[in-house]
């Protein structure tokens, strides 16, 4: 039996988020989780679920729980605010133990498992930034159904398991770009390190940004498509085989 389109109720009232159903009529087979990155909302990634438009796919954009202070605007998954006078900027890598907490038990545990009826390879994540270190900390102890980190490194929070037998079943995407990048070399290892299956991409430009073209959004949607679950075309009678 597949899962039924999230309601407000389904989730505490305290998160803020927006829904996005399937194109069409078809099912809601898959849920996407949207996480946006540092100072942003849920609402940019709302337009970004419907423009994607993944077959029997409902979009799922969460807001970070916490709202960046000073005036600054926009919302944060970080435990804290952590200003980096390296950089002279705040870093990402705030601590999430409060938003993987809600993310993981609150939407996906508790909303979309429990009461939707889906089951954990039903549901993925696409973040960035912040978004995305939260969905891959998320994922290195649930099994999920894929998760893209465009631009969000493995928190520090998160360890290597001493064993490879300790390595998430969920696969991952991993993509930055190639110069000015949090997806470095290190990076990419240690999410090797976590993860059984992890594909990287690097592309050709300066600094990690959303893609704006085909060609960036192609590794994306190949990945989504490999991966997603299609039940058009199946008898209701028919028993699915796994």
């Amino acid at each position: 039996m597949p899962g039924r389109l999230p309601t407000e109720g389904d989730f505490p009232s305290s998160i803020v988020f927006s829904t996005t159903p399937p194109p069409g009529s078809q099912p809601p087979t898959n849920v996407l989780l949207l996480l946006h990155g540092l100072g942003d909302t849920h609402v940019p990634f709302s337009s970004l679920g419907k423009n994607l438009a993944l077959p029997e796919t409902a979009c799922i954009s969460v807001q970070g729980p916490m709202m960046l202070p000073f005036g600054l605007g926009g919302f944060h998954w970080g435990d804290d605010v952590v200003f980096d006078q390296a950089k002279g900027d705040l870093d990402v890598d705030a601590g999430f133990e409060k938003a993987v907490r809600l993310v993981r038990e609150d939407v996906v545990r508790e909303g979309l498992l429990k009461k939707c009826g889906y089951e954990g390879r039903d549901v993925f994540v696409f973040g960035f930034g912040q978004g995305g270190m939260v969905g891959l900390a998320v994922a290195a102890n649930t099994e999920l159904g894929g998760v893209v980190s465009i631009g969000g490194p493995l928190p520090s929070s998160v360890l290597v398991p001493s064993s490879t037998l300790g390595k998430s079943k969920t696969p991952v995407l991993v993509l930055g770009a190639s110069a000015n990048t949090l997806i470095t070399a290190s990076v990419v290892s240690k999410t090797r390190g976590v993860f059984e299956t992890v594909e990287c991409k690097s592309w050709p430009k300066a600094g990690d940004s959303m893609p704006v073209s085909k060609e960036e959004m192609m590794p994306i949607m190949q990945f989504f498509g490999r991966r997603l679950r299609s039940r058009r075309g199946i008898p209701e009678e028919s028993i699915e085989v796994s």
